[in-house]
């Protein structure tokens, strides 16, 4: 690993932060728009659900998202505000389909103490003025003039210091906010203020309400005819305006989230820390409230934001669960609730912990997560490529081809799967209990290998053979007509359409066939000078049953030809270079673009643009996706078009934004594919492997593939352990126990295949799993689970007693083999020479594991290291201790045997709070903060002075905008070894948003050159909103603002290709680069995920 990194997204955010509902994108069009804290969706609700329109990067990191429209605007305006104090109002232009910049700037202030309970961003209803509350006891006011443009923001004092909420108050002639507060004897109450813009000052207002309930956290501005506000407290819903108040008592619980559902604000949805779901009524007489009822309407995820969109249809955003949009019902379902989901959206955010994992033992990490937290934790398996879901299978050894036929052409299914052996065809169809069983078609001549089956017109099929092509009837099943290959001759490969045959006899003799009514028709026939290896007429133009052209792969030459069909002119001839075969061409259209499609006998696969109307081939390009032969066939699912490669790598090529894509599936080697769509299994394909046929579906066609496991509880550590095929997790779980919400906490024994739990091992009261590690120890040969634990007791700051607890797995249970009292909690557990490594509390504690006389196994302490807060993450290589310090930065301990103590060689002395460390070489570790950067220091080994050895070189930095909880080695593609990415190491980690990122560093050379595509691309890319992309990748934390140095933006590398021609073209100039190179370099580090 080496200095200069690269870092990437893999999987984006997917936790929702924000939500609004408008008219964003035509004055008609009702829209949905999400933030998923550093991107923004917006989506267009349709009659068939949510429709994406755009899914853009915001450089920064959203903490305001509100929709308004200023008086004699046709549509809405969209405001951000973020985390670091920029702003934009953001317009839809509808002829580009793209973001405007309408307004932009800065409200950060030169000094202020930034609020603690996170910034607050309000719009004046009546488009007036914008109010941010950024710094304790400041109010900051930009305000609009008459024609809805920004003005000069300015800021009014504040004197509540505690602020909980502000809100604007509907049908004030003056702009009037309310203030929740706290004050310095915790009591909760809320004032008004006017806003008197001509002076920059507060007016006292029209009403206040002193001594709130104390859980009072939410205001709700009603709008007019009612005005005035309700206040959602823990124990209580209020509602006041001055001269009227009305309470009503509520079941204790947390409202972390409302949303509107009448204009005139008479009901309201509110969702619960538990995740359930209310309806608030206010009913009203004119401008007197009248009663407040409240409802309970089901479940949901926990909901961080609720948008009710149209027709009892609901947004739940969330960031604790996967996000849902749902249907609320007049009628309740058996269990009482009136909540019914619609869609889910997968969310892994927040990633408490996660392990990289080999399970399918094929050389590809899979990634399987802690995600989500209360009653919405999950495990989560990530992994690159598409799932495969296996309906059923039966047992045939050395298929050599498959195709799927129709009883007849009009018919919606396919009846009859041909399976073709070395010396005979079997034909297989579904019965009547959806089973396959053996059948025959009389016409079709079963003592031989079949090279070519195809439906045809005049509900005719076609089966080619070494020796003939038999038409033969789809009504009667009888053999209409035959075509036998010339005396001594036999056809080696064929293919056709419903309405041509192309086929090859040995010699180079290329012979088309055309199938009329009955009969076969040979209309030409031509020799080449080489032997014909593969052959295709998939018809790609405006006739869907015939083709203007013939794809011909070649022996000898190793190139592949375009002919005109029916003459067999030669159009194109392309050398592919290199000794190695063709085995399989096709022609195929994906999102409107033709392409042809040429795969090796090595595993390579070139792709081609093909001119329709000239037969010209261009844009050549190669990918790597097996070593074995592939053959390509096409399939469709959801009205696309999709290229299964059969190899012993199986992928899928498909097209994203008029890109080619290339997902693995997650088979084994696969021989032969087929579409098979019957009544029982549609959508299906047939798959032949080895020594099986099978039939399955496609999950999502996608890069990841994402597999939930449910647990209703929230699993905090995960640890998978090879020899017993388990993972281990640390979990809580919500429990009431006479009425009193309690947590449980467990460690829990899951079968890594079927993650079904088969132990449970329960935790004292009060006791937390920290750690767990699956390691074992010098002198003996098991392997074991270690979990280290902490005592929380409410009266203490810190835990000053936890628990290293060893179990080994017998007989699939977890069986309690040794524990071990600690004096403080057990941050971290790592193997380390055959011993034990504990953080805890702000100690690093070695074990030895030792035999006692009465024969049972202990922990003894062997040595220790003080001198950190608390030492919350440690990593460890060799004889070297790497520590991530509560506030302390990184430092690095060495053991030494001969002394048997570890001692500090060298420490970062910056004040860094760390969230996660990670060791990349003998030299250079990596550390993310809480100030959502990443860093990396060097150890200065070979430095001159004790004091310069004793110090860690800070040697790069980046602000990722994502809170990382873990990094792990590892990797979620396979590594081919002929790619250049193939010997880049990478280092995986995940964030409370639900990314996972990558870390790659690469050898020198490879950086400068991404470097400089870099700094053109922020010349050419521009960020929403007018967002520095400079600025947002700053390190920047309370101490510094420090420019980014020694990492690159992989997201922001891979969006050049995405780019139009003319801008790559204008990049490829600055550079002095071809077009086709700079693709070929991105593409190569788009494999790193």
């Amino acid at each position: 690993m080496s200095v200069w990194n690269y870092v990437v997204t893999a999987h984006k955010p997917t936790a929702v932060t924000h939500s609004c509902v408008g008219n964003f994108t035509s004055p008609q069009e009702l829209n949905l728009i999400i933030s998923k804290c550093t991107r923004i969706e917006i989506h267009l609700l349709s009659p068939h659900g949510l429709q994406p329109m755009l899914d853009v990067p915001i450089y920064g990191r959203i903490a305001t998202l509100e929709l308004f429209r200023p008086p004699g605007e046709p549509q809405d305006l969209l405001f951000i505000a973020t985390e670091r104090y920029k702003f934009c109002v953001l317009q839809w232009d509808g002829e580009t389909s793209e973001l405007i910049t309408r307004a932009m700037g800065d409200v950060s202030d030169r000094i202020g103490r930034p609020t603690d309970n996170g910034q607050i961003g309000i719009i004046d209803p009546d488009c007036r003025l914008v109010g941010l509350h950024l710094y304790d006891g400041l109010f900051k006011v930009i305000p609009f003039d008459n024609k809805g443009q920004l003005k000069e923001a300015f800021n009014i004092r504040l004197e509540e210091l505690q602020v909980l909420d502000i809100k604007f108050l509907y049908g004030c002639s003056k702009p009037t906010i309310a203030v929740l507060y706290q004050d310095n004897k915790d009591a909760r109450h809320l004032k008004t203020y006017e806003v008197a813009l001509k002076d920059k000052d507060f007016i006292e207002g029209p009403w206040s309400q002193n001594n709130l309930d104390n859980g009072a956290g939410l205001l709700i501005p009603v709008p007019l005819p009612l005005g005035g506000v309700v206040i959602i407290g823990e124990e209580t819903i209020v509602y006041c305006n001055g001269s009227s108040f009305k309470a009503i008592p509520i079941r204790p619980s947390i409202t972390r989230a409302y949303g509107r559902v009448d204009p005139d604000g008479s009901r309201y949805l509110l969702g619960d820390n538990s995740g359930l779901l209310y309806l608030l009524v206010i009913s009203y007489d004119r401008e007197r409230i009248t009663g407040l009822k409240i409802e309970h309407l089901g479940e949901t995820s926990v909901a961080s934001t609720i948008s009710y969109l149209d027709n009892a249809v609901v947004y739940i955003g969330s960031k604790y669960g996967d996000s849902q949009l749902i249907k609320l019902n007049l009628q309740s379902d058996e269990k009482g609730s009136y909540v019914e989901v619609l869609e889910k959206y997968v969310n892994l955010g927040p990633i408490v912990d996660f392990c990289v994992v080999d399970l399918e033992r094929q050389g590809q990490g899979q990634v399987v997560t802690c995600s989500g937290a209360y009653k919405d934790g999950s495990l989560r398996i990530v992994r690159n490529g598409i799932g495969i879901n296996e309906q059923a299978s039966v047992e045939l050894q050395g298929i050599k081809g498959l195709w799927s036929l129709r009883s007849s052409t009009s018919d919606q299914y396919d009846t009859y799967l041909v399976v073709s052996f070395i010396s005979e065809t079997r034909i297989l169809a579904m019965n009547m209990e959806d089973e396959l069983e053996e059948t025959e078609i009389e016409g079709f001549y079963a003592q031989t290998q079949t090279l070519f089956c195809q439906n045809a017109i005049h509900d005719q099929l076609i089966q080619v053979t070494g020796s003939s092509i038999r038409l033969v009837s789809c009504a009667s099943r009888e053999l209409l007509d035959e075509w036998n290959a010339p005396s001594g001759f036999s056809v080696n490969v064929a293919t056709a359409n419903a309405t041509q045959i192309l086929l090859a006899t040995g010699g180079g003799h290329l012979v088309y066939i055309e199938i009329g009514n009955g009969k076969l028709n040979e209309v030409k026939h031509i020799q080449l000078e080489y032997e014909i290896a593969c052959l295709d007429v998939n018809p790609i133009g405006q006739n869907a049953n015939f083709s203007t052209m013939a794809a011909v792969g070649m022996w000898t030459d190793i190139s592949v030809r375009i002919f005109w069909l029916p003459s067999l002119e030669l159009i194109t001839k392309e050398s592919l270079g290199g000794e190695i075969i063709p085995r399989s061409v096709l022609m195929c259209s994906f999102e409107g673009v033709s392409y042809l499609l040429c795969a090796l006998g090595d595993g390579h696969l070139f792709n081609f643009l093909l001119n329709v109307s000239t037969g010209e081939l261009s844009n050549r390009k190669k990918v790597s996706l097996g070593t074995q032969p592939i053959t390509l066939r096409t399939f469709s699912s959801k009205d696309a078009t999709y290229v299964f490669a059969a190899s012993d790598r199986p992928t899928v090529v498909y097209s994203s934004n008029k890109k080619l894509l290339y997902s693995n599936v997650n088979l084994k080697e696969v021989s032969h594919m087929s579409p098979f769509s019957s009544a029982a299994f549609p959508d299906s394909l047939a798959i032949a492997k080895e020594g099986e046929l099978s039939i399955g579906t496609f999950d999502e066609i996608q890069k990841l593939h994402i597999r939930s496991i449910p647990l209703g509880e929230h699993a905090r550590r995960i640890c998978h352990q090879e020899q017993s095929r388990t993972f281990a997790i640390c979990s809580i779980k919500n429990c009431l126990i006479n009425n009193e919400e309690t947590e449980i906490h467990f460690v829990r024994l899951l079968d890594d295949q079927t993650f079904e739990f088969m132990s449970t091992y329960q935790l004292d009261a009060f006791e937390y799993g920290c750690s767990i590690l699956s390691c074992s120890f010098s002198d003996d040969n098991n392997v074991y689970y270690c979990v280290g634990t902490a005592y929380v007791l409410p009266e203490e700051n810190e835990p000053t007693k936890g628990r290293i607890l060893v179990f080994v797995v017998e007989d699939g249970k977890l069986q309690l083999i040794a524990e071990k009292e600690t004096k403080g909690a057990v941050y971290s557990l790592n193997a380390f020479n055959g011993k034990l490594l504990a953080a805890i509390n702000q100690k690093i504690q070695l074990y030895k594991w030792m035999l006692r006389e009465d024969g049972a196994w202990e922990l003894q302490s062997e040595c220790g290291h003080h001198g950190h807060i608390l030492a919350l993450y440690v990593q460890t290589r060799g004889d070297f201790i790497v520590v991530g310090d509560l506030m302390k930065s990184i430092s690095l301990l060495l053991y030494k045997h001969e002394e048997g103590a570890i001692e500090e060689r060298a420490r970062d002395y910056n004040a860094n709070w760390m969230s996660a460390v990670e060791i990349l070489d003998d030299d250079i570790y990596i550390g993310a903060e809480n100030n959502f950067n990443l860093f990396a220091v060097r150890k200065n080994s070979d430095a001159a002075t004790d004091e310069e050895r004793g110090r860690l070189e800070a040697v790069g930095e980046y602000h990722l905008g994502e809170f990382v909880n873990r990094f792990r080695h590892g990797s979620l593609v396979m590594r081919l070894p002929d790619s250049e990415a193939g010997n880049i190491s990478t280092i995986i980690f995940g964030t409370v948003n639900g990314v996972i990122g990558v870390v790659a560093s690469l050898p020198h050379d490879h950086y400068v050159f991404l470097e400089k595509l870099q700094s053109q691309l922020v010349k050419v890319i521009k960020g929403v909103g007018g967002l520095s992309h400079e600025q947002w990748r700053s390190f920047n934390n309370e101490k510094k603002t420090v420019d980014a140095r020694n990492f690159l933006d992989g997201d922001l590398i891979e969006s050049f290709l995405d780019l139009s021609r003319p801008k790559m073209e204008e990049i490829s100039n600055a550079i002095g680069v071809s077009v086709e190179d700079l693709c070929k370099r991105v593409e190569e580090m788009t494999r790193l995920h």
